[in-house]
């Protein structure tokens, strides 16, 4: 029996990722993609499980996967990113969760960083708002890290979505250029002055290495905990200098 449940993914050249997240809900009633116009095989490939594939200029995450709950028809949908798996005892608790009185579920998030586990440093259980009420559910108009609102009853799921994200340094700073600039717009437009852009390009990065290796003890996922830590903190300075860099330059 197919699971009654719209799966709704974006994509943008992800022939490495989409087979094994599409293979993970090939038994869920629905699945719609919103394609950027990708150049290798990931539309060949989703179209051996679905036939409702859209194709829209890149406008953004939040459009895009927007759009995608849009092109849904179920009254439950699930927001899959391509690098993520649904597991059988994943699929087993949707089944019985969206019988029960809420309006969406938060899943903890199984993130793994150059082929591990990270269980440490901020990124266990990464709970995030996927599997919702169609007619209650929204994504939040952001540049980057865009969320899922839902205006009703919340309630968390125990089985994660297996998040396969970073398979190598360079992909993290790949990735983190893209987001640094996404993230930069969107400090310019809560229009800063110049010394708070300043304080933070400081201040943050520090405050980020000691809150994910201290605080929550990255330390204990060995190197990887200590490489995460790094990344994130010279994240945290790029974003602020391309934001002074847009206003003050």
């Amino acid at each position: 029996m197919k699971i009654p449940v719209s799966v709704a993914i974006i994509t943008k050249n992800e022939e490495k990722n989409i087979r094994d997240a599409l293979e993970s809900v090939k038994d869920f009633e629905e699945i719609v993609v919103v394609d950027s116009f990708s150049e290798d095989r990931t539309v060949q490939i989703c179209r051996e499980y679905t036939e409702k594939i859209f194709q829209r200029e890149w406008m953004g995450f939040s459009n895009q996967k927007q759009l995608a709950i849009d092109k849904t028809t179920l009254a439950w949908v699930l927001v899959l990113d391509a690098d993520e798996r649904v597991t059988e005892s994943l699929k087993k608790e949707i089944m019985e969760k969206i019988k029960e009185d809420n309006d969406g579920y938060f899943i903890p998030r199984k993130n793994f960083f150059l082929g591990k586990w990270i269980r440490h440093s901020g990124w266990w259980p990464d709970y995030t708002l996927r599997l919702f009420k169609k007619d209650k559910g929204k994504i939040q108009k952001r540049e980057v890290h865009e969320k899922i609102l839902v205006g009703g009853k919340t309630g968390y799921l125990k089985e994660p979505l297996l998040h396969y994200t970073y398979y190598s340094i360079d992909d993290f700073v790949r990735k983190m250029k893209s987001y640094a600039c996404l993230a930069a717009e969107e400090i310019v437009k809560s229009n800063p002055s110049q010394y708070k852009i300043i304080f933070r390009m400081i201040f943050s990065p520090l405050f980020t290495f000691f809150k994910m290796y201290i605080l929550r003890a990255g330390f204990l996922d060995g190197l990887r905990g200590l490489i995460l830590a790094v990344l994130y903190s010279f994240y945290s300075f790029l974003k602020y200098a391309r934001a002074w860099e847009k206003l003050w330059k």
